[in-house]
């Protein structure tokens, strides 16, 4: 059994390593295509190709279900044609061995897909938008900002409601365009800060520079006009940490788990509509089980006889079951959201309909082939 294993193993991982190292070539080149556009605005090459490097990773994570696919397709089909295969099976290699030692393979699929997307992904994105906001003036910015919402409790017990947004950000704190609204317990506009800078900490402080601030009179108060004057700087202590301002200007799919979890328990604690975010965390909390999935879908294409088709038409096969699973969970979770379905069963049906499908086929071909 054990030669067995690294037959399987060495010809599967081979595969699957040059799958992966074509299409992030591929990627690779349509992002330094797409990159090179900042030439017409004076940047050179060499930041394109930079850029276009620190978005692999991404392009990785996303694919790397399909590229386990498509090897564990194109090894076990050549097996199949050679008869190697069959020499296997009648050796002693049953359907549930055969399972098994895919299984344990995609286990380390799987782990290689957990540390891409929860670790090399954000570190690559984080220097990505360092890189981008160093040759932006340091800071990175979004259309229309992000909109945080934030309460706080003063020493008397009353609520205290903000709203604030901010146009841009930076990874070490720096923050532009800072719009922040206070409103009373009745929803009443009491105070409006604009800043046109400054800097949030790891626990909450803003520390904002520039500040205009305007006050409106609250309900039975003896002044009646609106009140504006010039701050050369102003301290908040809020809820709203750094990493909280930094993950609602990030992308969700560039988070990590913990990332997402935090955000969407901010979320949910300020009463923010939060199923896009609970969506994408059980999406990438449950990401790497596709990888048992695509083992299992390239498994019946061992008991496939030659006769049935060619390796180029099985990989070929191969790549269109990766691509429809990939629609189908992207489609799963829009609907998701527009629907504000369960995330976490969103998240998991693809899989599990995929999973019974190639389970039905396997079953099938063990029994009448």
């Amino acid at each position: 059994m054990r030669t067995v294993r690294r037959l399987l193993y060495r010809d599967i991982l081979v595969a699957v390593a040059f799958v992966t190292l074509a299409f992030m070539s591929l990627f690779f080149f349509i992002s330094f295509v797409e990159e090179l556009e900042r030439l017409r605005r004076g940047a050179p090459a060499w930041h394109a190709a930079l850029l276009a490097a620190l978005e692999l990773p991404t392009h990785l994570y996303d694919v790397f279900p399909i590229m386990v696919l498509i090897g564990s397709v194109f090894t076990l089909a050549r097996l199949a044609q050679t008869s190697e295969f069959t020499i296997l099976r009648t050796g002693g290699l049953g359907p549930g061995r055969a399972l098994g030692l895919l299984s344990l393979l995609a286990t380390g699929f799987a782990a290689f897909t957990f540390v891409v997307g929860d670790w090399l992904v954000p570190l690559a994105d984080q220097q990505a938008e360092r890189a981008r906001a160093s040759w932006s003036g340091g800071v990175v910015q979004r259309a229309g900002g992000a909109w945080l919402k934030d309460k706080l409790v003063d020493a008397e017990g009353q609520g205290r409601w903000f709203t604030v947004n901010v146009q841009g950000a930076s990874l070490d704190g720096r923050v532009k365009g800072v719009r922040l609204f206070e409103f009373d317990a009745q929803g009443r506009l009491v105070q409006r800060w604009l800043a046109a800078e400054g800097r949030v900490t790891g626990d909450g402080e803003w520390q904002l520079q520039k500040v205009e601030r305007t006050h409106w009179p609250t309900a039975g108060s003896i002044k009646s006009e609106v009140q504006a004057d010039q701050l050369s700087a102003l301290t908040w202590r809020s809820n709203l940490s750094l990493g909280v301002v930094n993950a609602a200007l990030l992308k969700a799919s560039n988070m990590s788990t913990l990332e997402l979890f935090r955000y969407t328990r901010h979320l949910a604690q300020q009463e923010q509509a939060a199923q896009r975010y609970e969506i994408q965390f059980w999406r990438k909390a449950l990401y790497p089980f596709a990888c048992f999935v695509m083992a299992a879908l390239a498994l019946p294409f061992a008991y496939l006889h030659a006769r049935n088709g060619g390796i180029s038409a099985r990989v070929f096969g191969g790549i269109m079951l990766g691509i429809s699973f990939v629609l189908l969970d992207y489609l799963t979770g829009h609907l998701g959201t527009l629907q504000n379905w369960t995330p976490w069963v969103v998240a998991l049906a693809p899989s599990l309909l995929y999973l019974g499908i190639s389970m039905s086929a396997f079953a099938w071909l063990v029994r009448y082939r």
